[in-house]
C-alpha cells in the first residue's frame, strides 16, 4: 500500500482514477489545484499530476517539488502529446507521462513502476520497530504488539514520515477523518496508549516525541 496524491481539476478523472488506485490498495488523496498539491504532496509517496490546472499549474508544481525532494515519484498527466510537451515534462522532472484520454489500467500499472523503483517500503519504523502497512503487524524488538486499529493506524501515519510533525487536527483527519466529529484531546489520549505498549519513557523518548504546543512526530533516524 502507498499513499498517492490524485491532482486533477477534472471530477471525473479524480474519481476513476481514484477508484482504480483504491482498488489496488492504494491510499489515495485528492486536490484539484496546484495549491492544493503542494499541501498535500508532503504526506503522500507519489502523485499523479494534471500539466493544466488552475492557478499554480502541476508542471510548476512538479519543478517546486523536485528542488527539493530529488527522489520523489511524479507522473504527469496532460492533454499536451507533442514530442516537444513531453520532453518538456520530463526535464521539469516528471518520472513519467501519460496523455489524455488515457487507460486508468495503464496509469496504475506506471504507479506500480514508479513505486518500485522509488522504494516505496510496505515496512516502515527503526531501532528494533517494525510496522508493517499491508499486513498491519507490529513488532518491538523481535516481539508482536497488539494494538488497536487506531493506535496502529497513528504510529503507521507517524512512523511514515519520520522528522515530520503532525498537529492534532492533522492527525484528526488522517486517522479519524473529517467528517468524524471527535475533538483533539482524543489523539493525546491515544497516543498516551500507544507509548504505554511502545514502553516509552516519557522524559526520553525512543520514538514518539512530543513537540510542545504543536503536535507529535516520530524521530528521524530512530
Amino acid at each position: 500500500m502507498a499513499r498517492v496524491l490524485i491532482v486533477d481539476d477534472d471530477p471525473a478523472i479524480l474519481e476513476i482514477l481514484g477508484a482504480y488506485l483504491r482498488a489496488d490498495g492504494h491510499e489515495v488523496r485528492e486536490a484539484s489545484t496546484g495549491v492544493q498539491a503542494r499541501l498535500l504532496l508532503p504526506e503522500v509517496d507519489l502523485a499523479v499530476l494534471d500539466w493544466m490546472l488552475p492557478g499554480v499549474s502541476g508542471l510548476d508544481v512538479a519543478r517546486e517539488h523536485r528542488r527539493t525532494h530529488p527522489d520523489f515519484p511524479l507522473l504527469l498527466l496532460s492533454a499536451r502529446g507533442e514530442e516537444e510537451d513531453r520532453l518538456r515534462g520530463l526535464d521539469v522532472g516528471a518520472d513519467d507521462y501519460v496523455t489524455k484520454p488515457f487507460s486508468p489500467r495503464e496509469v496504475v500499472a506506471r504507479v506500480r513502476a514508479l513505486l518500485r523503483r522509488s522504494g516505496v517500503r510496505d515496512v516502515v519504523g527503526g531501532a528494533g520497530l517494525s510496522v508493517n502497512a499491508r499486513t498491519r503487524e507490529v513488532t518491538l524488538d523481535g516481539a508482536s504488539l497488539t494494538l488497536t486499529r487506531l493506535e496502529f493506524d497513528l504510529l503507521l501515519t507517524l512512523a511514515g514520515h519520520p522528522g515530520m510533525v503532525w498537529t492534532r487536527e492533522r492527525l484528526l483527519d488522517r486517522v479519524w477523518g473529517a467528517d468524524d466529529p471527535v475533538v483533539e484531546r482524543v489523539v493525546d489520549v491515544h497516543l498516551a496508549g500507544l507509548r504505554r505498549k511502545l514502553g516509552e519513557d516519557a522524559a526520553r523518548p525512543r520514538f514518539i516525541e512530543t513537540v510542545r504546543g504543536v503536535g507529535y512526530r516520530f524521530r528521524d533516524g530512530a
